[in-house]
């Protein structure tokens, strides 16, 4: 089951569900909607390794926007910082972000109960698009989670993607034993 607009609201209230900054304009029928924060990152090597740490730039997006080209994998974040500590999150990109071309993550739309951060996207382009901080980029979907969480995001010893970064993470997969 989808939260709606009123459920959203009354876990905010509880404390639940933290988005920080929170506008009530940004609150749909059933989703809250996200915007790009100012930083991008790139990785630094053309081909990555999964067993290795990939260590990736960071810059700011200037304010006349930056132009994504297709073939690059860009980072990026989301301005808001949200926790989930009862519900799961699903971040997908805005209809109006995906007729301009632009994918907002290649796979990790999921969060876990217990997520506290900002968003790190994951963006390509099918043509090149000028984009800005502080757009719309996302929208947040919180669905029910049945039963007890036993071993919630934020509590896990082996969690790679906690903290409070307003930058661009980059893939921690090389922390994995495989």
């Amino acid at each position: 089951m989808i939260l709606s607009d009123s459920k959203i609201l009354e876990e905010i209230e509880k404390g639940t569900i933290v988005i920080e900054p929170y506008n009530r304009k940004n609150l749909g029928s059933n989703s809250y909607d996200v915007h790009l924060g100012k930083y991008l990152a790139m990785y630094d090597n053309d081909t990555l390794d999964a067993k290795k740490h990939n260590t990736i730039t960071h810059f700011d997006i200037p304010e006349d926007g930056y132009v994504l080209l297709p073939g690059i994998l860009y980072l990026g974040v989301t301005e808001e910082y949200t926790e989930s500590h009862k519900h799961i999150p699903f971040l997908e990109g805005k209809s109006s972000t995906g007729r301009l071309g632009i994918d907002i993550h290649a796979t990790a739309g999921k969060g876990d109960v217990g997520f506290c951060n900002h968003w790190t996207l994951e963006i390509s382009v099918v043509k090149p698009v000028r984009i800005y901080a502080g757009m719309p980029i996302g929208q947040l979907i919180y669905f029910v989670s049945e039963g007890e969480v036993i071993n919630s995001y934020d509590k896990k010893s082996n969690a790679k993607y906690t903290g409070r970064n307003d930058k661009p993470v980059e893939s921690m997969m090389w922390k994995n034993k495989f």
